[in-house]
């Protein structure tokens, strides 16, 4: 099934399985005790992340899980206005090789339609005291990854060209028109920054 489908009505019972699912992301381990922001693994919310990448359970469902372009989380067709359940949802959540997206736990994985990218930049800012100068992504969901060789700036067609970056466990993060503003006012007439050590254009082509 592509993530650019409309989910289905919501299937009975997906309010408890949203609740559980919560309740369970919510009591896994973490990767990590300290954050690194230079070397990673990348935390895509203010807190560490469980090592999803690990695991594989066979179980598959869908309770009506979403991403708009927007960058916004529903489900069932209502809007997730609590921005902790959203940051507890995005810890869990990889892409696959088959290009859908999953919120995974040990025991457990939930498919989730994605309409463009699943998370935003919303500001980028030097890392402080560090030379050479790398930019810090912050994220939507709390999380800041460095703009350097393990993270791709690519530009995104469907978005009038606004940059994207790409994460861990197959994630990518998009621009928002402010933050991509920001960043080509960085850039300058030449279209050119550096960041990590190395060289990116923001021009297309």
């Amino acid at each position: 099934m592509s993530n650019r489908s409309q989910p289905p009505p919501k299937p009975a019972g997906a309010g408890d399985a949203l609740s559980e699912l919560a309740a369970a992301a919510a009591g896994l381990p973490s990767e990590a005790t300290q954050h690194n922001i230079l070397s990673g693994p990348d935390w895509v919310t203010d807190r560490s992340p469980p090592p999803i990448h690990k695991w594989n359970p066979d179980h598959c469902g869908d309770i009506g899980m979403e991403i708009r372009s927007d960058g916004s989380w529903w489900h069932a067709g209502a809007p997730i206005r609590r921005v902790e359940l959203v940051k507890l949802f995005a810890s869990i959540l990889r892409r696959e090789a088959s290009g859908d997206f999953f919120l995974v736990t040990p025991v457990e994985k939930v498919i989730v339609h994605v309409a463009l990218h699943p998370l935003r930049v919303v500001d980028a800012e030097p890392l402080a005291g560090h030379s050479p100068e790398t930019l810090v992504l912050t994220l939507n969901t709390g999380g800041t990854i460095p703009l350097d060789e393990r993270h791709d700036l690519k530009l995104e067609p469907k978005a009038a060209d606004a940059a994207f970056v790409t994460l861990d466990n197959g994630l990518t993060a998009l621009f928002t028109r402010a933050a991509w503003y920001r960043l080509a006012e960085r850039a300058g007439e030449s279209g050119q920054l550096r960041s990590g050590g190395r060289l990116i254009s923001l021009l297309p082509g």
